[in-house]
């Protein structure tokens, strides 16, 4: 759901995207790009996410389509994928995804890889495959292994102006040292809706 313009990323990559020698690889860029409540969920208590809509608008472009066009690779968890499975079709077919689970869950398009290693072992797999840039789209839980690790390297909130009191938090629970973050941008819409970028310090 949330990204941010195509500015921010093209010009700052290009020179990333050549190749290197394997020494000298800068680790992939892991993007946290998530929608969330005011209160920091990002569905309900159930997985649901119908809450959405209500602030969708054709007037409103928030960056996603830009954000999925400058990335080489999809990460998220099993959750997020299953709402792909309610619907019967995989919507980035161009793009290679990665599924983090133990689940033997039905593969919708060959672009997509189940896998049960750990957010590192990807993370070199792709560096090693000279991937630049990848999107990490969800869950909670997935998104905090992501940060325990340090790997996340750019963080897009869209905060949504609406409380839902309960659900699957923004990042589940977890240990982990304090990490303040540097503000790269806000940007407001008339939706009400606040997208929040940060940055690693």
């Amino acid at each position: 759901m949330a990204g941010n313009n195509r500015n921010d990323f093209g010009v700052e990559a290009r020179d990333r995207m050549r190749k290197k020698p394997a020494s000298e690889r800068a680790m992939i860029e892991i993007i946290y790009s998530v929608a969330c409540s005011l209160d920091g969920y990002i569905a309900t208590s159930d997985g649901g996410v119908d809450w959405l809509s209500r602030f969708h608008s054709s007037a409103e472009e928030h960056g996603a389509e830009d954000l999925e066009a400058s990335v080489e690779a999809l990460l998220l968890g099993s959750h997020t994928y299953e709402f792909a499975l309610k619907l019967g079709s995989w919507p980035s077919p161009e793009k290679p995804s990665w599924v983090f689970t133990k689940r033997n869950l039905r593969v919708l398009h060959p672009s997509i890889t189940l896998t049960a290693q750990s957010p590192r072992e990807i993370v070199e797999l792709l560096t090693a495959r000279d991937m630049r840039r990848a999107w990490l789209m969800g869950g909670g839980k997935l998104a905090a292994s992501f940060h325990c690790e340090g790997l996340i390297w750019r963080y897009i909130i869209s905060v949504f102006p609406i409380l839902l009191g309960s659900g699957v938090p923004l990042f589940e629970p977890h240990m982990s040292e304090p990490d303040t973050l540097r503000l790269v941008s806000t940007k407001p819409f008339k939706s009400g809706i606040v997208q929040l970028t940060y940055g690693r310090s």
